[in-house]
């Protein structure tokens, strides 16, 4: 994990403006010096390993670990769950729909930096209208609740005017389908083969901000949609996603 204080300043305030006065988890609390530590049960598993990226948000995956959130039901290797949601222009969209179609899912917020940096200098500038002309369906998917950033009609039009985008919009503001797919970011990414098999679920690349964690940059969804048309299994089928957390509403 890499330190805050390590981080390009640029970076640290991006990551401050994703989430603007919500306290960060991994913030130590105050505690009694004198109290003994409770003893571990079965209500009290271990804390799953941190699998952050480098600029990655420090509260990666609180949405799955909100005891209010009902647990993700796809899985890489199996069948995508089936969903019908709304455009921005009323129509409705079932998944079930596209079968014999290679189909990506983009869970987004068009008032989260990481997301205003993919849609205007990064790798989802054109991406979308570029797989589209490909054959690929492409459905972004806003499951901020009522009141939370980026969230609703409003703001999704506003964002799909300042971007550029062509392709659906679709509202999710109760976040039964984000939940469904286990969607913590935005942009978090999902690719779902002609079969209706989910065959990828990640980031869409390893460079947050146009920074690689390591090496040089790798398109992660660009490779897997590769590998679909020529025929081959998906290389890297999960990968760590970044970016600001899905605003879900609280329980």
């Amino acid at each position: 994990m890499t330190p805050r204080s390590l981080l390009p300043l640029s970076l640290c305030l991006v990551l401050a403006a994703c989430d603007k006065g919500q306290p960060s988890p991994d913030a130590p609390a105050k505690a009694d010096a004198s109290a003994k530590p409770a003893a571990k049960t079965e209500a009290q598993p271990d804390t799953p390993p941190d699998t952050r990226v480098k600029g990655e948000e420090s509260h990666h995956g609180s949405a799955a670990k909100d005891p209010a959130a009902p647990a993700a039901t796809a899985a890489v290797g199996q069948p995508a769950p089936d969903f019908t949601l709304t455009d921005l222009d009323g129509t409705a969209h079932h998944l079930a729909d596209y079968r014999g179609k290679t189909v990506v899912l983009e869970w987004w917020n068009p008032q989260c930096p990481f997301v205003d940096y993919a849609h205007t200098k990064g790798p989802l500038t054109d991406m979308a209208a570029k797989e589209v002309e490909q054959g690929v369906v492409w459905l972004t998917i806003n499951s901020g609740a009522p009141g939370k950033q980026g969230a609703g009609e409003a703001a999704s039009r506003e964002g799909v005017q300042r971007f550029g985008m062509r392709n659906p919009v679709l509202l999710d503001e109760d976040g039964a389908v984000g939940h469904t797919y286990g969607a913590l970011k935005t942009p978090h990414m999902f690719v779902v083969d002609e079969g209706g098999t989910l065959v990828y679920a990640g980031a869409i690349d390893n460079a947050p901000m146009g920074e690689p964690n390591e090496g040089e940059t790798v398109a992660y969804v660009a490779a897997a949609l590769a590998d679909l048309r020529a025929g081959k299994p998906v290389g890297t089928a999960e990968t760590p996603p970044y970016g600001c957390t899905v605003k879900y509403a609280k329980g």
